[in-house]
């Protein structure tokens, strides 16, 4: 069952994003050969007009195949419906609605969350201190809301949880709460260090307040505070990926991603359906980052362009996001083998 919810969740985010690119390229006129789910052979296809639509065995991945994206042009196809026929606009939006389409499809997923199962609420208020727990030791108590960490402001639970996670933990982390008087206080806490199944954790002692509130409005309030609050979180964490905060082994990819589906598949539907919306919202954001192979790589070249006022030798462009996309194999490869050793 796991394995079927992983393939299914990994295809709908998948399909979300390829369609993006598809329907936009349709209606910018541009010709697809190919819009496929999977990487690797055909499983089942169907030509269906211009395009064939198809399945294929490696559920993970997917693609939309346009006319003009690589060096070797089609004489079949007429030059108007080429990728690179098109202007900057149009091709800006073919290539940006992939993750746009992620975008839109976790915003209306949350909303559908907190539509049927209440929105939650993600002040982070203490709810409960552990016995003898650092956080008890320092004098926080039930009740404090949490305001800052290091520095930081604190606005919501995803904040303080990676506020939290990216703290050195060989020193003290300042917790500035705002007591239930009003009064704000001060704690330097250093975390307890825990062993747990092979790897090291680091508790605090801190359990936090998790209420839900049912209504039209509170579920806009809670679809826009929480979409703005992962992309927080995206953009936090590649930045402490480049600063050391976050280490490249702490990272997960597919198997991770099946670890999780089996987790959450047990907390039941409303914790699967946010587990698709916070990988769609990541695949969307990954895929904007300036980088080769990625969309955003593709954009980036498109600012070039316009910037320069010609474009860059497709022959040119498309090796450089040939080697981007032989050093994401590898980065793929190496997070896949931490996750296998993470399962062990």
């Amino acid at each position: 069952m796991t394995l079927i919810l992983f393939i299914l969740i990994l295809g709908a985010v998948i399909f979300v994003h390829e369609f993006g690119h598809f329907l936009f390229a349709k209606m910018c006129g541009i010709y697809v050969y190919e819009f496929s789910i999977g990487m690797g052979p055909k499983l089942i296809s169907r030509q269906k007009g211009e395009t064939c639509y198809s399945l294929r065995l490696i559920p993970i991945g997917g693609f939309c195949s346009l006319a003009g994206e690589g060096t070797d042009e089609d004489h079949k196809i007429p030059k108007d419906r080429l990728l690179q026929s098109k202007t900057v606009w149009q091709r800006f939006l073919t290539m940006f609605f992939g993750a746009g389409f992620n975008f839109i499809f976790a915003i209306l997923l949350l909303f559908m969350i907190g539509l049927i199962w209440g929105a939650p609420n993600y002040k982070p208020i203490v709810a409960k201190v552990t016995e003898d727990s650092p956080a008890e030791i320092a004098g926080i108590a039930s009740g404090d809301l949490i305001t800052n960490v290091n520095g930081h402001h604190i606005s919501t639970t995803d904040d303080l949880s990676l506020y939290l996670t990216v703290a050195k933990k060989d020193r003290p982390t300042e917790i500035i709460v705002q007591k239930t008087t009003g009064q704000k206080e001060t704690y330097q806490i250093t975390p307890k260090e825990i062993e747990e199944d092979g790897t090291t954790q680091y508790q605090y002692g801190i359990s936090l307040k998790n209420t839900r509130e049912h209504g039209f409005l509170s579920t806009v309030k809670f679809t826009f505070v929480k979409t703005g609050s992962l992309f927080k979180q995206m953009f936090l964490t590649i930045g402490n990926l480049f600063t050391g905060g976050i280490k490249v082994s702490q990272l997960s990819g597919p198997v991770g991603i099946y670890t999780l589906v089996g987790e959450q598949s047990r907390s039941g539907l409303s914790s699967l359906l946010y587990l698709v919306a916070f990988l769609s919202i990541n695949v969307g954001f990954i895929n904007l980052l300036p980088l080769p192979a990625f969309d955003g790589g593709r954009i980036l070249f498109l600012l070039i362009e316009k910037i320069k006022g010609s474009p860059v030798k497709p022959e040119t462009e498309n090796m450089i996001h040939m080697i981007g996309f032989f050093l994401l194999m590898a980065l793929m490869i190496y997070i896949t083998f931490n996750d296998i050793i993470r399962l062990f």
